[in-house]
């Protein structure tokens, strides 16, 4: 079945019907999206954050437009969090963090309400952990926060593939080639010795 962004097609279809009948009602985005997610068990936030990519690819996708119809569905651009203001947002979430929230909790507490803060935060500090998790980890030991720092230095030393680990990677890469070769060798070899056999013997049977 033919899927959008992980949605099948028929769905994605029913999720911009639902939010156009919403907005035409003058219901909000945030109303709508809790709404929809709790008519077809999904988190609300599952639903904005596919709702939002599938508005940014709806002038790549054919079928995206044909859904949207000339309606004037869209969302606003997200605007890039600056160098200050990226690691702000990440003093601020570490400090909720220290207070014993879990990162989606104290998110939630600064965004207050605002689903598109909610989600500019969220994303930016997902995409810093994993791209640039040294950056947090900095942040931490300035904050004094150690045992983050120290934690989140670990994280990444664990997905760091050390030197030793890159040889037996390495090493195993090439036995792996060496016995598929040893392998694709034999099977040639019995091959032939099948065609032998069979010469062989269609020789006898017309002796």
């Amino acid at each position: 079945m033919s899927k959008i962004n992980g949605y099948t097609e028929e769905e994605a279809k029913t999720l911009v019907e639902f939010i156009k009948e919403g907005k035409s009602k003058g219901k909000t985005l945030t109303y709508l999206f809790e709404a929809y997610g709790m008519e077809r068990g999904r988190a609300k936030g599952s639903v904005r954050n596919y709702y939002y990519t599938l508005m940014k690819n709806a002038n790549g996708d054919e079928r995206v437009v044909k859904m949207l119809d000339g309606s004037s569905l869209s969302v606003e651009k997200i605007r890039e969090f600056t160098e200050e203001e990226t690691d702000e947002a990440i003093r601020s979430i570490l400090a909720e963090k220290s207070k014993g929230m879990s990162v989606r909790r104290a998110i939630f507490r600064l965004a207050n309400g605002d689903d598109k803060l909610m989600l500019r935060l969220q994303n930016k500090y997902r995409n810093t952990l994993k791209k640039d998790p040294e950056r947090i980890a900095k942040i931490a030991m300035e904050m004094g926060l150690t045992e983050e720092s120290d934690a989140l230095r670990e994280r990444h030393l664990k997905k760091t593939p050390t030197l030793l680990q890159r040889r037996l990677e390495n090493e195993i890469n090439a036995l792996y080639d060496r016995l598929a070769k040893s392998l694709k060798e034999e099977n040639a070899r019995l091959r032939a010795e099948v065609e032998r056999l069979k010469e062989e013997n269609a020789r006898n049977k017309r002796k």
